[in-house]
């Protein structure tokens, strides 16, 4: 199974890797190639938050055209409507922060138990070689 995603901006590849838990990027930068390797979790906590910001950032966007449209049509009633589309687009960029404070909380949590999981590693292998 392999997953490739190419992005012609910046020559990035993505592949499945042996570990189920990771990927693997080739970054072809400067022609230089460099393989790291990279988190699912943390790729796909990261593309699932843009995602519903971009589809909420869409809405409003939808959102301010009706109201651009409602304001310059003059009528009353269109003008009242407007009153609860601005609350929606208020209400929307809340969404946004909660989107990005939940992803904020989120990738800290998956590094900081990265770093548990490494150093837990390491401890155990400066162990074994002190043993010997």
């Amino acid at each position: 199974m392999e997953e490739e995603e190419d992005s012609s901006m910046n020559n990035t590849t993505v592949t499945a890797s042996p570990n189920p838990n990771k990927k693997r990027i080739k970054n072809d930068r400067g022609g230089a190639k460099k393989e790291e390797e990279c988190d699912a979790e943390a790729w796909d906590t990261l593309s699932k938050s843009f995602k519903q910001v971009q589809s909420v950032l869409d809405h409003n966007s939808d959102l301010i055209k009706q109201v651009n449209a409602n304001h310059q049509s003059k009528i009353p009633d269109n003008l009242v409507k407007n009153v609860s589309l601005i609350r929606e687009i208020n209400g929307n960029i809340t969404k946004v922060m909660s989107i990005y404070s939940d992803l904020s909380f989120k990738v800290s949590n998956i590094v900081e138990e990265r770093r548990r999981l490494k150093n837990g590693a390491e401890s155990k292998l400066e162990s074994a070689s002190n043993e010997s």
